[in-house]
């Protein structure tokens, strides 16, 4: 409690602050006149946003969730201007009046609603490429990375989060509409301001829109970037009127969703002597752990709740603050997040806190400055620093040894003060490697930089500008690492005065502490030049055009590190990485009923060879507005809005996934030995001819359909939904089916081909819908997003047996399939086992696992393996929720779920206990104890165990059991409660007496708050395994958002 109270002391240290530098805000007169009201749109629905300023000055507010507005005036007698993009603006006289109500109305000649595109954005209802958009406030970012938070947003994107270990770690790995590739990168391309940069280095109180581009039409302009889709982020901009101050404070506790369960030591010992057919301990023994008489001797540890703490902390403060004239305007936001881990420490022993802890530093200011009336200038900086602080070990070891040490293994430390080790030095103490390791640092730096300059070229022809930017960016990290290995010992009992006894030290050690660093860098520069056309000819014909330019400079300028040798620069990769390139389109809208586009990019990439380096990539797209008819007028007041498009191109993809340059050069290969002389006894070492030369190599390319359709209804329900199907060809891969007699066995002589070929296909599906009934305003949204993809050629010949060709099937990242035999439950008897086809992987008994004989030749061997159920990324991802504003209350609740999942399960704590030889490391989960077979099991219990007969080492029963198969496989789909958030925005006539704060919203929150799954050890976004790794927290949240 102490410790919570310290965090909200600091929460509202930090506000406090922020209240205090306000002289903006303070600068307010007190004693005007305040001018209260909402602002509607056509169908009375609230327009959340809109502008709200007193005529020729700065003094401005925008309109709250419910369109309500305060503003003081200096003046009774001013005129206020009511706007909003895509309505007509509105002059009223105040007139000595205290509260106006407002109607917006559609203007025809702006743009309604318009949707951020390649190089650009459009009229909404003119976009005939798939493109899908959140709103941002429903990102509920409750962690360091938006990354987590993207699964179940949007229809197309799938993600899926392995870890929620604080910091980088953390970062889920997220695809547009699955992956379409086995080799190299099936990441999309992530534009921030239309700069390629990491998606979780964007403070998501910074963002103002967020698309992704699915299908050919909108990626094409990307050429080789845009093959597996692409995420367009766009910062805030500065508004005009009087500066405007927002603060949002938040304080969590973080928990572990789910974290495995272990056998204490009593049953740790049965388990052991059922596994053996031995009494190796005694009942006098399992009474001395059960009875916990002699911890030291007789140890029964949980590791588990020794090494890790219940709950952890984070925090977070973000301010920001708009304002400007009209002719300079300006974004300027600040924040700090902190999270603490589950991770224990050895309390005040060290003067230094070995548990994870990591913080992150934001800054961006975003400038426009009106050069000329016809010139605009934007400068937006960013830079992000991140620290992060662990234990000396490598935390992976840490979740290694916590899964494998055994319960009665040695205690945590001895109860003399004694640090305590294994009985020989083949393995460590988890907890000598989480607390007594020393610690390790690693601190990140990306500076951001970019200038743009936009000109109106009007005085040519109506509707042309030209831009130009140009950005820099500095990335850099350090990490030095100070490592100690205390003196550790292992007692082997006690002497007569009841001391205990150790031997020699297992592990000498030293308290001093080792030094080792790494340290990397890069810089990327790119340039940009475009000239724009958009223009609307007698009403009726919107034509548009886009010409861009393009070029990319990434180097490596630095890398060296004491602990990774592998990640150092070297002579090839210290050198740029260079890509450029040409973008156009053309577009026509007739009534902006019938539409056309086309698309094309043309890039290059140093990455192939001269001759090959550039590409074309086109695509072509059309749309009807079909509820623009007239034959469509009846229906119109119920179906709203109903439009079909699609689009039909080619995109491609340089990232191969392999960071050896220059693949298409011969190498040249040494250390061959050779012998000479009559004795045979001369000789050395040589050189031959290693990979040979591809100068045909090249890049993927993916041809792209997509059939989609856009309905609304009643003015309250939108419904978007796309058909996609892809066809990539050119995967570049080592050749797999040359034969024998090539000669080219060696791995390092076998060239990369473009011989690599897939397909995907599937729809996505979103909706949303929105109602004002009375004081309640009801929103709902959803999407759904089903894909599966076929690998058609990995250059394999065919199989023996030809339904275990991989060609054919679905496939994984990394091209990962799920093969293996079938199981068909565990044999019951000696009868079942003689009657049965001849298992080869060793001997097996009674209670181990039973598989069918696919090829009927009554053997059971890897010609029986088949394709079992799905690969462990989802074909499914889906989420919906629902809001509900009353008043000052409002109410949030999201659900998140996938479907078509399968992993395995592995690892000596889960398949095969006891298989290590090693009595100290042979830990076993709970569930195997609860559902396991056992012999002093009835028959009924016996038939119901989802384990088979446990085996020591490699005994009887070890080759069988262990073997891939549908036993072990299990089903990942689950549905999350994702986030829940109540809030209450306290009145207007509250704020208003406090003569600064004009908006004040305090909630509370609560993400991954429940998961249902029919998969229960562990949280099963994680996957396979046996679960040893950081869980994904559920996070209980207070906040408050501020406006000044």
């Amino acid at each position: 409690m102490e410790k919570i109270l310290l965090k909200c002391r600091h929460i509202l240290g930090y506000a406090l602050l922020f209240l205090l530098l306000m002289p903006a805000a303070s600068a307010r007169a007190q004693d005007g006149t305040t001018v209260t009201g909402v602002v509607v749109d056509e169908n009375n629905l609230p327009v959340v946003g809109a502008s709200v300023l007193v005529k020729n000055t700065v003094n401005g507010v925008s309109t709250g969730v419910d369109g309500s507005y305060t503003i003081s005036l200096d003046d009774a007698a001013s005129v206020l201007v009511f706007s909003f993009l895509g309505y007509t603006p509105q002059e009223v006289a105040v007139a000595n009046r205290t509260r106006i109500d407002i109607q917006l109305l559609p203007d025809s000649k702006q743009v309604e609603e318009v949707v951020v595109v390649g190089y650009g954005v459009q009229k909404k209802e003119s976009v005939v490429g798939a493109i899908s958009t959140v709103d941002v406030s429903n990102l509920k970012v409750s962690n360091a990375q938006l990354s987590t938070n993207l699964a179940g947003q949007l229809a197309g994107i799938v993600s899926m989060s392995r870890s929620g270990e604080p910091g980088k770690n953390s970062a889920a790995d997220f695809y547009i509409r699955g992956v379409s590739s086995f080799q190299g990168s099936s990441s999309p391309l992530v534009l921030v301001d239309g700069i390629e940069r990491d998606l979780d280095l964007v403070d998501t109180d910074d963002i103002a829109s967020f698309s992704i581009l699915k299908d050919a039409s909108a990626s094409a302009v990307y050429g080789v970037r845009g093959a597996n889709g692409v995420i367009l982020i766009t910062t805030k901009k500065g508004i005009v009127g009087r500066p405007e101050v927002k603060v949002r404070a938040e304080f969590g506790v973080t928990q572990p969703t789910q974290m495995p369960e272990f056998v204490n030591s009593e049953q740790w010992a049965r388990m052991y002597n059922e596994a053996s057919g031995t009494n190796r301990y005694t009942p006098e023994e399992i009474a001395m752990y059960r009875d916990g008489t002699d911890p030291d001797l007789y140890p029964n540890v949980n590791w588990i709740d020794e090494l890790y703490r219940k709950m952890a902390y984070n925090q977070r403060v973000n301010a920001s603050i708009t304002g400007g004239g009209e002719v300079a305007r300006y974004y300027i936001s600040g924040s700090f997040y902190n999270e603490s881990s589950i991770f224990r420490n050895a309390g005040n022993l060290y003067d230094y806190d070995s548990s994870i802890n990591y913080n992150k530093f934001n800054f961006r200011a975003n400038i426009d400055l009106n050069l000329t009336k016809t010139t605009v200038v934007n400068l937006n900086l960013a830079n992000i620093y991140e620290k992060s602080f662990s234990p000396g070990a490598a935390t992976s070891d840490i979740w290694s040894y916590a899964f494998l040490t055994s319960p009665n293994a040695f205690p945590k430390q001895y109860s003399d003060g004694t640090i305590s080790a294994p009985s020989a030095a083949t393995g460590f103490n988890p907890w000598n490697l989480l607390v007594h390791s020393g610690y390790r640092e690693q601190f990140w730096n990306s500076a951001q930089s970019l200038v743009g300059i936009t000109q109106d070229l009007g005085m040519v022809t109506e509707g042309l500008t030209a831009n130009i930017k140009f950005s820099w960016d500095a990335w850099n990290s350090q990490i030095q690492r100070r490592y100690k290995e205390p003196q550790q010992f292992h007692a082997t009992g006690r002497d007569e005065f009841g001391n205990l006894i150790y031997g020699s030290a297992i592990y000498q050690g030293s308290e001093s502490l080792t030094y080792s660093h790494g340290s990397a860098s890069t810089v990327t520069t790119y340039l940009e030049g475009s000239i724009n056309y958009n223009r609307v000819f007698a009403d009726d014909h919107r034509v548009g055009a886009m010409f861009l330019y393009n070029h990319k400079i990434h180097r490596r300028t630095f890398g060296s590190s004491d602990l990774n040798p592998g990640s150092t620069t070297s002579a090839t990769t210290s050198l740029p990485y260079k890509n450029q390139g040409i973008a156009a389109r053309v577009t026509y809208a007739f009534r902006d009923k019938y539409m056309l586009e086309f698309n094309m990019g043309y890039n290059g990439s140093e990455n192939f060879a001269s001759g090959h380096r550039f590409g074309v990539f086109p695509a072509v797209s059309g749309g009807w507005m079909i509820s623009e008819e007239p034959f469509w007028s009846s229906l119109k007041n119920a179906v709203n809005t109903f439009k079909i498009r699609g689009s039909y191109g080619k995109v491609g993809n340089d990232q191969l996934g392999n960071d050896d340059r220059w693949l298409y050069q011969s190498t040249i290969i040494t250390g061959n030995s050779f012998t000479m002389g009559e004795t045979g006894n001369s000789g050395g070492t040589g050189i031959a001819m290693g990979r040979p030369e591809n100068l045909d190599f090249s890049w993927e390319e993916e041809t792209k359909l997509d059939l989609g359709v856009e309905l609304m209804f009643f003015n309250q329900l939108r419904i978007q939904a796309d058909y996609f199907y892809t066809h990539r060809t050119g995967i570049l891969m080592v050749r797999g089916g040359l034969p024998g007699i090539a000669g080219l066995q060696n791995t390092s002589k076998l060239p990369y081909v473009n011989i690599g070929e897939t397909e995907n296909r599937g729809v996505d599906v979103s909706l949303e819908w929105n109602k004002q009934i009375g004081d309640w305003f009801l929103t709902a949204r959803g999407n759904f997003t089903y894909n599966r993809n076929k690998l058609l050629n990995n250059d394999e010949p065919d199989w023996q047996y030809k339904y275990q060709n991989r060609i054919g099937k679905p496939y994984g990242v990394g091209a990962s399939q799920p093969w293996g035999l079938l199981a068909i439950g565990l044999f019951e008897s000696e009868e079942e086992i003689a009657n049965s086809p001849v298992q080869t992987f060793g001997e097996y008994r009674v209670g181990d696992i039973k598989y069918q004989d696919i090829n009927g030749d009554g053997r059971i061997d890897s010609n029986d393996q088949i394709y079992l159920g799905y690969t462990t990324l989802p074909e499914i991802t889906y989420g919906f929720g629902a809001t509900a504003q009353w008043k000052g209350l409002d109410l949030n609740i999201f659900f998140q779920g996938i479907a078509h999942v399968n992993f395995f399960l592995s690892g000596a704590s889960i398949t095969t206990p006891f298989s290590a030889n090693n009595l100290e490391r042979s830990a076993v989960q709970r569930d195997v104890w609860d559902r396991g077979w056992r012999s002093d099991l009835s028959a009924e219990q016996k038939a119901a165990a989802i384990y088979p007969r446990m085996t020591i080492g490699t005994g009887t029963g070890y080759g069988n059991n262990s073997q891939t198969s549908s036993w072990w496989q299990r089903n990942g789909a689950f549905l999350r409660i994702k986030n829940v958030e109540i809030g209450y925005t306290l009145p207007k006539s509250w704020m208003v007496r406090s003569g600064f704060i004009k908006s004040l919203r305090v909630y509370v929150a609560a993400n991954n708050l429940y998961t249902f799954s029919e998969f229960d050890l562990w949280d099963p976004e994680i996957g396979g395994g046996q679960g040893a790794t950081y869980p994904p927290n559920r996070i209980y949240s207070v906040g408050l958002n501020a406006n000044f």
